[in-house]
Parts: C-alpha cells; structure tokens; sequence
C-alpha cells in the first residue's frame, strides 16, 4: 500500500496523477481475495463513472465480481494492457495492473488513508 494512494471500502485505489485526473486500480488485498484473475471488463473511454457505482467487471478462477468506481467523472483512458493481460491486477496491481483513468472534479472525502485501509481490511 501507499500513502499517496486514497481507498474504497469496496477494494479500489485512487491515485491523482495530474491535474484532474486520476488513476484507479483494484487494491492488493482485493486481488488476492479473488486469486488469479482472468477476466477484466471496464467501461468505456469517454463514458462517465459514479462514485460507488459498477464501472465494470472482474472474473477470477474463484468467482466474478462487481467494479465500483470510487469518484465521479469521465473514462479518459483504459489499461489495454490489463484486458489482454488480466493477470497484471495480481502481479503488478499498483504498477502496470491499474484499470482506468479518469477525469474527474474533486476526490469523495470517504476514501480511506493506507493507514485507515490497513485497518479496514485486518477487521
């Protein structure tokens, strides 16, 4: 975990890479939850996301489980390399395993701190 990154209790990170925009990915702890991944569906670029609504889909060898994006805006890019390469969220899930990207307006007060995910997921 980083201290940079802000989490969702559903299992998503968010990272401010510019400007207004942000990057998400599905956090360590959800990855190994799910083990190997083999399916990764997102939503499309210029379509909008809802903090705490389904943008998408992940498919392990153990089950299939919802995406929720963590803030609002609009799909300004996705990882091409996770959808032909779903294993990327388990190796690399902060790394080359990100989802989307997002601009977005501000970020929702109710994102955790690493230290406050920490202690969510030990719970």
């Amino acid at each position: 975990m980083s201290a940079e990154l802000r989490y969702s209790k559903d299992h998503e990170w968010v990272r401010v890479e510019s400007d207004g925009v942000a990057v998400i990915g599905v956090t360590d702890f959800a990855a190994d939850q799910l083990g190997d991944v083999v399916y990764v569906d997102l939503p499309e670029v210029d379509g909008s996301v809802s903090a705490g609504t389904e943008m998408g889909e992940i498919e392990s060898t153990k089950s299939v489980s919802d995406l929720f994006s963590p803030i609002d805006g609009t799909v300004t890019e996705i990882n091409q390399a996770v959808v032909d390469s779903p294993e990327l969220v388990n190796s690399s899930p902060f790394e080359e395993g990100w989802l989307i990207k997002v601009s977005f307006e501000s970020i929702p007060e109710d994102l955790l701190s690493a230290e406050d995910y920490a202690a969510f997921t030990q719970s």
